[in-house]
């Protein structure tokens, strides 16, 4: 059962996860905690990112293989921010190893709901050149730095950033940031292994299921408006905030 549960957690993941840019963390790593108690099986946050990282570095295998098809990923642009984002995740990740389990949490929380803020706000579009914008370089190696402490792909932080500063469409945006995050993720992935929390069976079931969801999430994306994606990206991001906020801060 703890299996099959987490191939559909993985499956959900795939498919939110390839249609809105992310790699999945914001379903991975709030459903484990969630449901894998109800199975019997007890997991940490710091257990659940470790798994996550997986489902991270599956999506961005499999999405950004079908984004690269739909000629949507600015390669260029990848190809740039990433290096930051690898240094920013070895960073988050080190981090996400000795932070208290309610400290990782509450920064997962906030981000998420600082991200959906500046969606639904529709802050005004900056032109820029991208290599020339003092801001993009340390807001991707930030993504970085969320990706490897949270799990989370870092497409919270770059879908926004690439979107609303540096005047990238939510389309390419969603593509590059899937393509980016699958480079970050290996990393990460290989800290938390070192670091003894990662549980080799679970992130298989995810992979799995990541793997297969991606695919059929990256053939939907293309069908839905841009401003419903805008929407539903910030709302999913409220929903999985404050679930964790009730969780670690709620009534015990």
């Amino acid at each position: 059962m703890i299996f099959l549960a987490t191939l559909a957690i993985g499956l959900l993941a795939g498919v939110l996860g390839a249609i809105l840019g992310l790699g999945g963390g914001v379903v991975v790593v709030p459903a484990l905690e969630f449901a894998l108690p109800h199975l019997g099986r007890s997991i940490t946050i710091q257990q659940a990112v470790a798994i996550s990282q997986f489902s991270v570095l599956a999506v961005g295998l499999s999405g950004a293989a079908a984004y690269l098809q739909q000629g949507l990923v600015r390669a260029r642009t990848g190809y740039l921010f990433s290096p930051y984002t690898i240094v920013g995740g070895t960073i988050g990740s080190v981090l996400g190893l000795i932070l208290p389990g309610k400290v990782v949490a509450t920064v997962f929380a906030i981000l998420l709901l600082y991200s959906s803020y500046n969606l639904l706000r529709g802050l005004k579009r900056i032109e820029v050149e991208r290599s020339q914008s003092p801001l993009m370089t340390p807001a991707m190696t930030f993504a970085g730095v969320m990706s490897g402490l949270l799990g989370i792909g870092g497409g919270t932080v770059q879908v926004p950033v690439m979107n609303l500063l540096g005047g990238i469409p939510i389309r390419q945006a969603i593509a590059t940031s899937t393509f980016i995050m699958g480079l970050t993720a290996v990393a990460n992935a290989l800290i938390y292994q070192a670091g003894g929390v990662l549980d080799a069976r679970l992130a298989c079931a995810i992979a799995l299921g990541v793997l297969i969801g991606a695919r059929a999430g990256a053939g939907l994306q293309k069908r839905i408006p841009d401003r419903e994606l805008k929407v539903f990206f910030s709302v999913l991001l409220i929903f999985t905030a404050l679930q964790l906020l009730y969780k670690y801060w709620g009534p015990s």
